[in-house]
């Protein structure tokens, strides 16, 4: 299916997506915060830049948009259509960086925990505050 938008629209579309402070991690973060977890944001001095570090259990976690990190087997991590070479190279470099910064990190000591946007159920919050904290 073709895009219903211009090539211009489509590109001011998706340069106002924002890399930090999404909704999915404002999620997380109140979540966690209120379950007494007490964090760090985007540490510059970590590979990838995590998302929440945790310095007082040496893990960090990674809050992955499905489309942007492409989710295996997830109804949000469609390829779009159009310009498939472009998103096909765009996405999977952005799974190789993810690879290989949490090599970098766990090869430094830290624990590393990825949620994803499909995941933010209560429930998953729960198991995610209790791994953190064990």
């Amino acid at each position: 299916m073709p895009d219903k938008f211009s090539r211009q629209k489509r590109s001011r579309i998706m340069s106002t997506i924002r890399g930090k402070n999404t909704t999915p991690e404002l999620i997380v973060r109140r979540f966690l915060h209120a379950k007494g977890l007490r964090f760090r944001l985007h540490a510059p001095s970590l590979p990838g830049r995590p998302d929440l570090v945790f310095p007082k259990y040496r893990t960090v976690v990674f809050v992955h948009g499905c489309f942007w990190h492409q989710h295996q087997n997830c109804r949000f991590a469609r390829m779009p259509a159009s310009n498939r070479r472009f998103w096909t190279a765009k996405l999977s470099g952005n799974q190789m960086r993810d690879r290989r910064n949490a090599q970098a990190l766990r090869a430094a000591g830290w624990r590393v925990l990825t949620i994803w946007e499909c995941q933010l159920s209560e429930r998953r919050l729960l198991n995610l505050a209790a791994r953190i904290a064990g």
